[in-house]
């Protein structure tokens, strides 16, 4: 498997192709392309700046210090997809040298529980019970920000990840931690 630097057309056809939003995210700050070893295109891992500066208050970061995966684009001709997301930590740590700490989230309206996170070895630190409205528009499931249809639904809410890129803030991590969501335990 192989990564490199992704352009803008490999993001948007990634992000409107083989992710279930069907939206690319705003706020990009980088992003990787990724290849499989027959050396065919998969997709794209992309990491943008957080839509709130304070997105993880209990660092007290400033921005720049923190960056949030923004989406996991991918067609599964990769493989193992946790395996793309550790590849593209690597590379981000290189990339962006002042960066301290990554934060993602799985929808848990769509039944994520943040595998792909676990997997890799972030910290689950908190869940939230609902992020707003969506709107059904043209067809489509819309956040409010995105427009206002006839037709709304209570959003599910988010499981929230943090991992941290300076090894000082491990700590601080731990203290924050949960253990993690299950699907068992979910449906029980």
């Amino acid at each position: 498997m192989r990564l490199e630097k992704a352009s803008y057309k490999a993001i948007l056809y990634s992000c409107m192709n083989y992710h279930y939003s069907k939206r690319v995210p705003a706020g990009l700050n980088v992003a990787y392309s990724v290849f499989n070893d027959s050396n065919e295109f998969c997709g794209v891992i992309v990491y943008g700046y957080p839509a709130s500066p304070n997105i993880v208050p209990e660092f007290n970061l400033s921005n720049g210090k923190v960056l949030e995966l923004r989406r996991v684009a991918l067609n599964s001709k990769q493989g193992i997809t946790s395996k793309a997301l550790g590849i593209s930590m690597k590379l981000i740590k290189k990339d962006c040298p002042s960066l301290k700490l990554l934060v993602s989230y799985s929808d848990k309206g769509q039944n994520h529980f943040g595998t792909i996170y676990q997997a890799t070895n972030w910290f689950f630190i908190s869940e939230s019970i609902s992020s707003g409205r969506e709107y059904f528009v043209n067809g489509k499931w819309l956040h409010s920000r995105h427009g206002k249809g006839k037709i709304s639904r209570l959003l599910a809410g988010k499981r929230k990840y943090i991992y941290p890129i300076d090894k000082e803030l491990i700590k601080k991590c731990k203290t924050l931690s949960k253990p993690y969501p299950k699907k068992q335990a979910e449906e029980a």
